[in-house]
């Protein structure tokens, strides 16, 4: 005798992030297989301006979030002013991928990009830049360069590294020491570049010799045919990071959403779809990433161990302040 499934509505998990390719890449890698193995309707929305938005549902008493996702200072930003839920890691057992430093009461990392050194073969053939203090010696190493126009963008941790500091020292961040060594740069600084589109460009258009990029964006320049190459040694992860916004309407789906999110066999698939690695270090340590695959993604496990990992507490705390200094060295 054949008897009917009984029939159960799926629950509802509502879903916040930035739109655009970067969220449909989310849902072509992950959110797209969940009705199928979980039996849960995502519903998507996209944030306009990140944290704003979660203040503003919050402090309105009008959340109608269960999961969010923000980048990595104001994750610490929104934990700081109240804006979250405690996350229940008993409902997340997928959060024992995530490196230790990238979890904690109120967010865990999700996906990452890095910051890296790039510069053109054709003009620095076979003497190329080897460390940042290379990119910020205009002497041996002549040419234009172009850095990210926006504060909390590496640049400072970049400078430290330029002027001997080790990679595990960077944090707290010196800053006067950074912009005094960013000033003897700053001649040479051809750009302020504000958007991967627009680094993409400057490679492309071999307009900067040499120039701070996201990976994923040189990458896509020399798959173009533009002349250049690039160094994931010290460069700048950077971390995005899934949160539960205070009053969730359904917080134990938001758990479970969280926990699907992290899957490693989900997060395996992002970078065939976004140019962002996955953070769970399951998705590299189970093969499901193939090593040559791996070697590519700025969060594979070897490549984490080259780079500095921006600390979101500190930013945060020092964010605005940082930005108010940058943007008037910019000047």
């Amino acid at each position: 005798v054949a008897f009917a499934a009984p029939a159960f509505a799926a629950e509802t998990v509502t879903y916040a992030s930035y739109g655009g390719a970067y969220q449909e890449g989310v849902r072509k890698a992950i959110l797209d297989h969940l009705p199928a193995d979980h039996g849960m309707e995502v519903r998507e929305s996209t944030l306009q301006v990140g944290i704003t938005d979660i203040r503003t549902k919050v402090k309105g008493g009008a959340n109608d979030l269960d999961v969010a996702e923000l980048y990595g200072g104001s994750c610490q930003q929104a934990a700081d002013e109240g804006l979250l839920e405690k996350l229940d890691y008993s409902k997340i057992p997928n959060a024992a991928g995530i490196p230790e430093n990238l979890r904690n009461d109120y967010w865990i990392g999700f996906t990452a990009y890095s910051t890296v050194m790039a510069w053109n073969k054709d003009v620095y053939k076979d003497n190329p830049p080897k460390s940042w203090a290379d990119f910020f010696d205009t002497e041996k190493f002549p040419g234009t360069r172009a850095v990210s126009g926006y504060s909390g963008q590496s640049n400072f941790e970049i400078a430290l590294m330029a002027d001997g500091v080790p990679r595990d020292k960077v944090y707290p961040l010196d800053v006067d020491r950074a912009l005094a060594t960013l000033e003897t740069l700053k001649p040479e600084i051809s750009v302020y570049w504000d958007s991967g589109a627009q680094a993409t460009q400057l490679a492309t258009s071999q307009e900067a010799d040499m120039l701070t990029i996201w990976a994923a964006r040189i990458e896509a320049a020399i798959k173009e045919g533009a002349p250049y190459e690039y160094t994931i040694d010290n460069a700048v992860l950077d971390v995005e990071c899934l949160v539960v916004p205070k009053n969730s309407p359904n917080r134990d789906g938001a758990m479970r959403l969280v926990n699907h999110l992290l899957d490693p066999k989900y997060q395996a698939n992002l970078p065939d779809f976004i140019p962002y690695g996955p953070m769970n270090q399951d998705a590299f340590r189970q093969g499901l990433i193939s090593p040559e695959k791996a070697a590519k993604v700025v969060t594979s496990t070897d490549n984490i161990a080259k780079q500095v990992v921006t600390d979101a507490g500190f930013w945060a705390k020092n964010g605005a302040a940082l930005q108010e200094r940058w943007d008037k060295f910019k000047q």
